[in-house]
């Protein structure tokens, strides 16, 4: 895939860059397999704002994706659609009894070309398969935490992580952020890297462009008035409080260590803070 650029008649338009389109086969999504996305700006079922700096953007329709595949499944690529809600692509594809699925579509899909899931399937690209039984050193995605529960690691578009090694019930895994992790051999994985490697690299260019994803403005603090963030206030220079970056609500931030789940810790060999663990 490649990043298209366009004639730089606009300021912004020198900027900007998109996808290359190609890969997707058809635009018209399956009616069974999508369902309404209500917008809810950032807020909760309490209509409190959860999540600042969102609202607007174009209508979308979510496609509902299986991340936890049945067994003993030969899977057939019918189409490769875009999907507004993930940086990824996904895959329409229909099993040997005729069901239909939406799944991640990696670098190696292609229309018309087939995989399997199962434990004891070919290693192949696309294969899905328990970690115990993929060779150390392969790159998988989609990767489960919890064996049954379906796929919550390396999801996003051109990532993968590589099998490091296998013992005593575990692999060991490293992410794509460089931190060791164990998960047990039981959890499900497929193998190879997620497509659409270059979503990273698209420059938006202007601002409306970031409206139509649904993003709104973000204004820094220390423009703000003392009322309204703990940067706020002072004689109008540009200077900082003389304090400790702080979130809206008074928080400690930049090095101020969040992370509450200490059960978990035991399965990071090497986190991905030079050795530190939070």
């Amino acid at each position: 895939m490649a990043i298209k650029a366009y004639r730089p008649t606009t300021p912004a338009q020198r900027q900007k860059t998109t996808q290359d389109f190609d890969q997707i086969t058809t635009k018209k999504p399956m009616k069974s397999l999508t369902m309404a996305k209500k917008q809810n700006a950032g807020r909760n079922n309490s209509g409190r704002i959860t999540v600042r700096h969102r609202g607007g953007g174009v209508k979308r329709h979510y496609r509902i994706l299986t991340h936890n595949l049945p067994k003993d499944l030969t899977l057939t690529i019918e189409e490769i659609e875009y999907d507004p809600n993930r940086s990824a692509r996904i895959a329409r594809v229909k099993d040997q009894n005729g069901v239909y699925y939406y799944v991640l579509a990696d670098t190696n899909m292609r229309k018309g070309n087939k995989f399997t899931t199962g434990d004891e399937v070919a290693i192949e690209e696309s294969n899905r398969l328990p970690l115990e039984n993929i060779p150390v050193g392969t790159f998988v995605y989609a990767i489960e935490l919890t064996p049954g529960r379906g796929a919550q690691i390396a999801r996003a578009a051109g990532t993968s992580v590589q099998l490091m090694a296998k013992e005593n019930g575990y692999a060991t895994l490293k992410m794509p952020s460089g931190e060791m992790r164990k998960v047990l051999l039981s959890c499900q994985a497929s193998i190879g890297t997620v497509g659409n490697v270059q979503h990273q690299n698209i420059k938006l260019g202007s601002a409306g462009r970031v409206r139509r994803k649904g993003i709104r403005p973000t204004v820094r603090g220390v423009v703000m008035n003392a009322a309204d963030h703990p940067h706020g206030g002072g004689d109008g220079g540009r200077h900082g409080s003389g304090k400790a970056p702080r979130t809206p609500w008074g928080q400690l931030t930049l090095g101020y260590r969040t992370r509450r789940n200490k059960k978990t810790n035991k399965y990071i060999v090497r986190s991905r803070h030079e050795g530190k663990r939070r």
